[in-house]
Parts: structure tokens; C-alpha cells; sequence
């Protein structure tokens, strides 16, 4: 793995996080009704004989799809690179994007709601507890509270370039 990321990120980042999207992308392809209906704590119970619409069913599948492409960019980025910049550019745009997941689920769900934790279902528990997880632990790591990137073998030797051809 190329990962520059200390071992609790790398943990976070490479494992926990991809099998979360993992699930989100596969939730509404196993059970299209419950997840479209269990996006509000609320509304879960009441829509037990729910009637999915071609445009609820399009967009359950289009949100699954966005959470397939997200898992396999960090894949792609956090298992590739060995530049530590392009590690925490990443991970500042996931973290910009958790802000707006968060401001979006509580613009919809209602403040209350939004902070009325025991009454969270599974849906609001990813929606909201998983995603304010991995922001902070991307701000944590951001900050510097996290560990000290590793520095891997081929950044090493790009610069140990850099600095020959400087000379």
C-alpha cells in the first residue's frame, strides 16, 4: 500500500470508510423501499407499504452509484499515492463535502431531529454519526493530531531528485 497516512488514519481512511460506502452504495439496490423511506428517523414506520416512484427509485440508485464512486476514488488516491499532498488535498475536499452532507441531512431532518440522537435509525446513524466521525477524524488528522505522515520509497527518491538537480 502506498498510503503516506499514520496507521490510525490509514485504519480510518482505507478500510472503515470504503466499507461504509460500500454499504451505502449496495443499500439501495437490496432494499430500494427501506432505503428511501428510512432517510428520515421519522418516516421509517409510516412508510412500511410505501410505493416507490420511478424518480425515488432513480435517485435511491443515482445517491447508491455516488457512494460506489466515492469509496473507489479514495480507494484509487489513498492507495496509490506516495505524494502526502495529494493525500491531504483529498481528504480536505472529503472533509468540505462532509460539511455539506451534514448541513444538507439537518436542513431536512430539522434540527431537532437532526440532534435527537436516540431517536436515530440506522440510516441517520450513517447519515449523520458516520460522517461527522470521519470528519473529525479528518480534521484531527489534518491538524496534525493524528501521527506523522509516512514518507514512502518514491517520494523519498523524487526528492532526493528534486534536490540533486537543484544543486
Amino acid at each position: 500500500m502506498a498510503s503516506t497516512l499514520p496507521p490510525i488514519p490509514r485504519l480510518i481512511f482505507t478500510i472503515l470508510e470504503p466499507l461504509s460506502l460500500l454499504a451505502g452504495f449496495l443499500a439501495p439496490f437490496i432494499n430500494t423501499s427501506n432505503f428511501v423511506s428510512a432517510q428520515l428517523p421519522s418516516t421509517t414506520s409510516t412508510l412500511t407499504a410505501y410505493t416507490l416512484t420511478p424518480t425515488n427509485r432513480i435517485l435511491a440508485f443515482q445517491l447508491g452509484n455516488v457512494y460506489g464512486l466515492i469509496g473507489m476514488l479514495g480507494v484509487g488516491v489513498l492507495y496509490t499515492t506516495t505524494d502526502p499532498r495529494v493525500t491531504k488535498n483529498f481528504l480536505i475536499a472529503c472533509a468540505i463535502a462532509d460539511i455539506g452532507h451534514l448541513w444538507v441531512t439537518c436542513a431536512v431532518m430539522g434540527g431537532k431531529a437532526f440532534v435527537s440522537v436516540g431517536e436515530w435509525n440506522e440510516m441517520a446513524w450513517g447519515n449523520i454519526g458516520v460522517t461527522a466521525f470521519l470528519f473529525v477524524s479528518r480534521v484531527l488528522y489534518l491538524a496534525g493530531f493524528m501521527g506523522e505522515d509516512r514518507i514512502v520509497r518514491a517520494m523519498k527518491e523524487e526528492t532526493s531528485t528534486i534536490e540533486t538537480k537543484a544543486r
